[in-house]
């Protein structure tokens, strides 16, 4: 294999030596001459298309009608050259298995991820009557499950992500939601009583209808049973946010799952979004609950994805814009979560553990030097990277060969399932662009050496 950017030379701090330091991967682009010719080229397309305001506006349009133009065949075997190809490990266990040895052989870890979601009002909404929609909920359960079980095949300390939606309806999530913010709604649904519910007792909320009562018990049953079995099979779970309206609901029964299972280590995580403006104020106050609860902490911190239909919908409502107004603010308010879980991971790394989940560049070297000023160790002290499969990949794979454990996100399921999941990778690229420039920069200039190397 090909050296991915150059010796790995120690200084006293334990940061590799010179200036950027770790991280000359990160711009010299060596870390890129582990990819094939094919995979530079579909990279360069992929992320080209990303690139387009218009093209990913349009994406999802675009893809319902090309399926129905194109036919499924055709259609599928277009994606699985582009778009699926790039972001998602594939279809089958054997094909995420192919992924994820790649992924080990290159010094990172796979982090497998069901990209199956629901949105309220969305193609897959069941609207207020979820038992329309129950069998979908038990089959992605009886799917997450078998994602814990693969993931134990992917190294040391194995993860996974898991939507809360997938098992849980999203209407539900917002009616919930809707009642943590209304008097009396947080001493209703206290941790206490999610937990109990959990446990099989029946909820029998009056502001609940008959069936959106049953229904929330079997989806919190669903929910605890993979947080069971994974802590059973060693594999943290790390439970995506998603947009506003139900991020209170999806918080409160994550907190709930820690408290049932993270007792000896954290084995259920939960994601904050730092373009949220009350994200450092969440999760410090998570934590504070998770100290005084007695159980572990897990934080996957990210900048979010969600940020175009969030302001969207605040202008239709009328309601203030709850992101961050600029890039600058969102930046800030990163390194001030970031500054915030390092000291606690620090004091303990195994009580409170940290994924720094981004492909901004000055976050990865913010949290290293930070990491080494606290004493943290690079691939075991309780904090770890992330980041897309298919994107980043000269900053993961730098910060694979500098000894940091390093995780890819790794989406997969069939091409139909996984289209949100699609059409969110494009428009993330689109809201980092200078960064996927810099990245498309790196992959020309690689190919361009290969061609000119073989003329």
């Amino acid at each position: 294999m090909l050296g991915l950017g150059g010796p790995r030379l120690r200084g006293a701090a334990g940061l590799p030596q010179g200036d950027p330091g770790i991280l000359g991967g990160f711009r010299d682009g060596t870390a890129l001459r582990a990819k094939s010719g094919q995979e530079l080229a579909r990279a360069l397309l992929v992320l080209g298309l990303c690139g387009l305001p218009g093209f990913v506006r349009s994406a999802p349009t675009l893809l319902w009608v090309s399926r129905r133009v194109l036919g499924r065949r055709l259609w599928g075997g277009l994606l699985r050259a582009s778009f699926y190809g790039q972001f998602v490990a594939g279809a089958t266990p054997a094909e995420v298995g192919v992924t994820a040895r790649r992924l080990q052989a290159l010094g990172l870890r796979p982090m497998l991820a069901l990209p199956f979601e629901e949105d309220v009002g969305g193609p897959r909404s069941d609207g207020p009557r979820p038992s329309r929609r129950e069998h979908w909920y038990e089959g992605n359960g009886t799917a997450a499950r078998g994602c814990v079980e693969l993931s134990t095949q992917g190294g040391p300390r194995p993860m996974m992500q898991l939507k809360v939606t997938a098992l849980m309806s999203a209407h539900l999530c917002k009616t919930v939601s809707g009642r943590l913010a209304e008097p009396g709604g947080a001493s209703e649904l206290s941790l206490d009583r999610v937990m109990a519910v959990m446990a099989g007792e029946d909820p029998q909320f009056p502001w609940l209808s008959p069936e959106q009562n049953r229904h929330l018990g079997a989806a919190l049953s669903r929910l605890d049973g993979v947080a069971q079995l994974a802590s059973q099979r060693g594999v943290r779970v790390l439970v995506d946010a998603e947009q506003t309206y139900i991020n209170p609901a999806l918080g409160l029964v994550t907190l709930a799952l820690m408290a049932r299972w993270n007792r000896d280590r954290a084995w259920v995580w939960n994601t904050y979004q730092a373009y949220l403006q009350d994200c450092r104020a969440r999760l410090q106050q998570d934590a504070g609950v998770a100290e005084r609860g007695g159980f572990c902490f897990g934080v996957k911190l990210v900048r979010g994805a969600y940020l175009q239909q969030e302001r969207g919908l605040a202008r239709a409502r009328g309601c203030p814009d709850p992101a961050h107004p600029t890039w600058e603010a969102t930046n800030a308010s990163y390194d001030a979560c970031l500054d915030l879980a390092l000291e606690r991971a620090a004091q303990d790394g195994q009580r409170f553990e940290l994924i720094v989940a981004t492909h901004n560049e000055a976050s990865v070297r913010h949290a290293v030097r930070r990491m080494a000023e606290l004493g943290i160790p690079e691939a075991d002290g309780g904090v770890c990277f992330g980041q897309l499969l298919g994107m980043c990949d000269h900053v993961s794979l730098a910060l694979g060969q500098a000894g940091y454990a390093v995780y890819k996100s790794v989406p997969y399921g069939p091409v139909e399932g996984v289209l949100p999941y699609l059409v969110r990778r494009a428009q993330e690229n689109r809201s980092v662009l200078a960064g996927v420039r810099a990245e498309r920069a790196l992959l020309t200039r690689e190919l361009c050496r290969r061609l000119l190397r073989r003329a």
